[in-house]
């Protein structure tokens, strides 16, 4: 008898939305941090760079040594890796609190190590599962990680606004439990068989072109995560600073925003998707206008604007290049997904940071300085615009990395 996969593809499905709160929760609580414990936003940041690197990590273990794992067991304890970070990240400052930044530390190790094989392993089971739709179930799988998110912002925005962020240990606590049912669900679900590596009929004569292949979808997703995450990264900071909204004001119609459109749009390219290049080409196109006219409008609406719709653009830009993947490579293993895990995580790792970087330098220029007084406009501001400016360098090299591989997939055609 066939095993019904039905249960799997739902717990896959429940693993992504629970793995939101490791990504939306810490920003979120920095500013608490910083006023019970005394943390700078250098220390604070420098958790943001141990979570991708973490994550890093975990990748690229995986991508040279997945066939030392067992797949089915990583999978179904991955979930409580989450929530023992989540617990460590909220007990530790609480019962010690001259150690409070290592517990965060330690805990956003754990997590980050959980959401790392998270990446690696829930898109590949979803594509081994029976199915006429594997692009639209991994666009759709994809979707819920942006309604997770919004999900767990929106409440523990409210939560810290009215209950009190003295009282952040048990909100940490509360999303510490989503992942144990995960575990749960995956636990008494049946698992796929998957490629650990290429199949044998892949390897041979094509394997150079392959190994080009897939390095050029590395490209393209680490262009993708560094247009999408530079955004979502900076967003909230972004209109509060820049554009002088209120804080809440600017994380529900700037943060919250991005990422609904972000989950709807994965989620109707999922219903009503048909070509993932020309998606993924128009979605570049669509990036590179939107920075733009962030970085260049005069108007902060209109600029706030173009925040929120870098979300619908930059949507399909990690899940559609696995799709595009899969379409154009035959027999992709869960090592060639680690590679593309890695290509993402160092795209969301390296670009925001960067940004933070050219924020800082230039923000301290003569030029700055002279341009705001003419603009009316504050030295900070002007650096937050030249940023997202220079931002829009990397889908605009999405666009040429894309025609190119469009003429290197018809080659293997051929």
């Amino acid at each position: 008898m066939k095993p019904n996969y039905r249960l799997t593809k739902y717990a896959c499905y429940y693993v992504y939305l629970s793995m939101a709160s490791v990504f939306s929760l810490p920003p979120l609580l920095f500013a608490t941090f910083k006023e019970m414990y005394g943390i700078s936003y250098t220390l604070l940041g420098t958790l943001v760079f141990v979570n991708f690197c973490t994550q890093l990590g975990v990748d690229l273990i995986f991508s040279f040594f997945s066939k030392y794992f067992n797949i089915h067991k990583t999978i179904r304890t991955m979930p409580l890796f989450t929530s023992l970070g989540l617990v460590v990240y909220a007990i530790v400052p609480t019962l010690f609190p001259e150690y409070a930044y290592i517990g965060l530390v330690v805990g956003t190790f754990i997590f980050s190590v959980a959401s790392g094989l998270g990446e690696v392993l829930v898109s590949p089971t979803i594509s081994a599962l029976p199915s006429d739709t594997h692009d639209k179930d991994l666009s759709f799988l994809h979707s819920l990680y942006g309604y997770g998110f919004v999900g767990v912002a929106l409440l523990s925005t409210l939560f810290l606004k009215f209950v009190g962020g003295k009282y952040w240990t048990y909100l940490t606590l509360f999303w510490a439990v989503l992942p144990v049912v995960a575990s749960i669900l995956l636990t008494i679900s049946p698992l796929p068989d998957m490629n650990m590596d290429q199949s044998d009929e892949a390897k041979g004569e094509k394997s150079k072109h392959r190994t080009v292949s897939i390095l050029l979808c590395m490209a393209c997703i680490f262009l993708g995560a560094c247009a999408e995450n530079t955004m979502s990264s900076w967003i909230s900071t972004y209109t509060e600073n820049a554009l002088k909204m209120p804080k809440l004001l600017g994380d529900i119609l700037g943060m919250c925003l991005f990422a609904i459109l972000l989950a709807l749009t994965r989620t109707a390219y999922g219903k009503f998707g048909k070509n993932i290049y020309k998606t993924l080409l128009l979605s570049m196109v669509g990036a590179l206008v939107c920075y733009i006219a962030v970085a260049l409008s005069p108007n902060p609406i209109m600029s706030l604007v173009g925040c929120v719709l870098v979300g619908i653009c930059t949507s399909m830009l990690w899940p559609g290049t696995l799709i595009l993947m899969e379409e154009r490579i035959p027999a992709v293993g869960v090592a060639a997904y680690a590679l593309m895990a890695s290509g993402g995580d160092f795209g969301a790792s390296f670009a925001p940071q960067a940004l933070g970087i050219l924020v800082d330098k230039i923000s301290v220029m003569s030029f700055a300085n002279k341009l705001g007084e003419k603009l009316s406009l504050t030295s900070e501001q002007i650096g937050f615009r030249a940023g997202m400016l220079i931002a829009a360098i990397f889908p605009l090299l999405g666009i040429f990395l894309l025609l190119y591989m469009k003429k290197h997939f018809k080659k293997a055609e051929k």
